[in-house]
């Protein structure tokens, strides 16, 4: 790992609080959007196909040291995935927008984890 990797990435976080506090204090609480369904269809398009690469990738034995870094991505995805469900309901379907986070997102994206941090590694050759 090069060394400049973690004070660069320190530093990016760093200059992103005051970010996060800017948009907190400015942003309205409610907006309507343009493109609304476009931006949920594109971020369920790339979870699937994050999804469909990991399980290809546990299929082909030579491919399965890439499903680490898969799973890694499909459990930020979905986390993602049931925090802006949750948050962007309407309030007539919240219930069942945290029950599709408790019961389906959030135990995926804990498999997806355990896989990131257990699956196998690439092996270097001899």
């Amino acid at each position: 790992m090069p060394k400049w990797v973690g004070p660069v990435y320190i530093a990016m976080a760093l200059i992103l609080l005051p970010w996060i506090f800017y948009l907190h204090s400015t942003l309205p609480l409610q907006a309507v959007s343009q493109h609304y369904r476009m931006a949920w269809v594109g971020f369920d398009v790339l979870e699937f196909g994050q999804l469909i690469r990991t399980g290809l990738y546990a299929l082909v034995p030579r491919w399965r040291f890439r499903v680490r870094p898969h799973a890694a991505a499909c459990a930020a995805l979905l986390i993602t995935d049931a925090w802006f469900d949750c948050t962007t309901t309407p309030t007539n379907q919240v219930a069942s927008s945290i029950a599709m986070a408790v019961l389906v997102e959030l135990p995926l994206a804990g498999i997806c984890w355990w896989l990131a941090l257990r699956g196998p590694h690439q092996h270097a050759k001899a």
